[in-house]
């Protein structure tokens, strides 16, 4: 004799399962949360700061050989 199945519960339960896979997805191509985002552009600012502190000389005062 075969289980009765409650056709109500296994959509509700592939839909969920479904949400999931795409929650899943979604958080390894947008995972970053707000606090994460702001302190990286911070911390890239500060060493775009600190590299053209450090630059001998800019590009526009270069003396083109004769």
């Amino acid at each position: 004799m075969s289980n009765v199945v409650n056709l109500a519960k296994f959509k509700k339960r592939k839909a969920k399962a479904e949400a999931q896979k795409r929650a899943e997805t979604n958080v390894r191509l947008h995972g970053r949360t707000t606090a994460e985002r702001t302190l990286e552009a911070k911390q890239k600012a500060l060493l775009d700061r600190r590299v053209d502190g450090a630059k001998l000389s800019s590009d526009d005062d270069e003396v083109e050989p004769e």
